[in-house]
């Protein structure tokens, strides 16, 4: 079972993001901690310590985990401690500009294994164009504090297909990644969301697949293996194990406002709002999960990573067409179970079988 903690704080609101997080709320931070928490117990003891199973990775995502500050957390990693596996990967993810060498150690001492820092750019024109609250300096230097504190693994998020994005101006930044000492690298394509800065401005978006295909090919050419869509690893260690048990449709458990929870064929969905949750941290929504939804996500989720899909999953209709797609070179199989060639296709290949 995975877990999975929400925070909803942000030092600034990026023009692109989507995401449950505010602010102009930071007043709220410790009242929300302790709703966080009794939500917390709540569930561990509900649904992991009464079907007697473990917690094999923790994910601290937002909004911005850093900045919550460090001491807020110790009673969280003493809360969920009993229920860890051996050698648990956690994860958190960090903005440069609140992840201070002081937040990133105690952390570390907490039982972090792994931090994601959400760069997105090591360019100052194009963080300022996004909405970023950081700088290119602030960037290197949090990555630079992680590696010699010691954290087992490192991932820095790029951004790319944004507004007077090249290949030569991506480069740039993936050279920068390059020269630091990440683990992994995420890159993605900028997406417009209702509900965003952006939302209205659609030139912000580069709708360039040949500039995928040229990012995706200079990342590997720097020994960076990609298994999913948007994830890269210089070895298969340090690829992200909480985001590969959402691929295998593993239950995971939802803490936070806002944050989305998986158990007994039921997602379900704490309330978003920061003063609701903090009234009432089991103000939930549940939603049931019936088996085509969850054949077409396997499937889905299966083709955008190098997880593949198992064939018992498909039907005599399904297998006939994956003939097709075997006959035009698109996915291969191995040791019963069906591997996508190209990721960017994963969403056309599944809707064409599931069609």
């Amino acid at each position: 079972m995975l877990l999975y903690i929400h925070i909803p704080f942000c030092d600034s609101k990026c023009f692109y993001c989507a995401f449950n997080s505010y602010t102009d709320k930071f007043h709220l931070k410790q009242e929300y901690m302790k709703a966080l928490k009794i939500q917390l117990r709540d569930e561990l003891d509900n649904y992991v310590k009464k079907h007697n199973k473990q917690i094999e990775t923790v994910f601290i995502g937002g909004g911005t985990p850093s900045c919550v500050k460090h001491h807020e957390y110790k009673e969280v990693f003493e809360i969920i401690k009993p229920y860890l596996i051996e050698d648990a990967e956690i994860t958190t993810e960090a903005n440069p500009n609140s992840a201070s060498y002081e937040w990133l150690e105690n952390m570390h001492n907490y039982g972090v294994t792994r931090v994601s820092f959400g760069v997105q750019s090591f360019n100052n024109d194009k963080l300022k164009f996004l909405g970023r609250s950081h700088n290119n300096k602030s960037a290197i230097k949090a990555i630079q504090s992680a590696n010699s504190i010691g954290f087992n693994g490192i991932n820095c998020d790029i951004i790319y297909g944004v507004q007077g994005d090249t290949m030569e101006s991506m480069k740039e930044d993936f050279n920068q990644a390059f020269s630091l000492p990440i683990t992994h690298l995420s890159a993605y394509s900028l997406t417009i969301e209702e509900g965003t800065k952006f939302f209205d401005r659609s030139s912000v978006k580069i709708d360039d697949e040949d500039l995928s295909y040229e990012i995706f090919d200079y990342i590997k050419k720097h020994n960076f293996t990609q298994y999913e869509i948007s994830n890269f690893a210089i070895d298969k260690k340090y690829e992200s194990k909480h985001n590969y048990g959402y691929w295998e449709h593993k239950e995971y458990l939802g803490i936070g406002a806002g944050a989305v929870g998986y158990v007994n064929n039921k997602r379900y969905y704490p309330i978003k709002s920061i003063e609701e949750y903090i009234k009432n941290p089991f103000n939930i929504r549940y939603e049931t999960i019936n088996e085509d939804d969850i054949k077409t996500e396997k499937i889905l989720l299966g083709f955008r990573c190098s997880n593949g899909v198992d064939l018992s999953l498909f039907n005599k209709n399904d297998l006939e067409k994956i003939d097709d797609l075997l006959e035009y070179d698109k996915v291969f199989i191995k040791d019963n179970r069906i591997y996508n060639k190209n990721f960017l296709l994963s969403d056309e290949l599944a809707l064409y079988i599931l069609g």
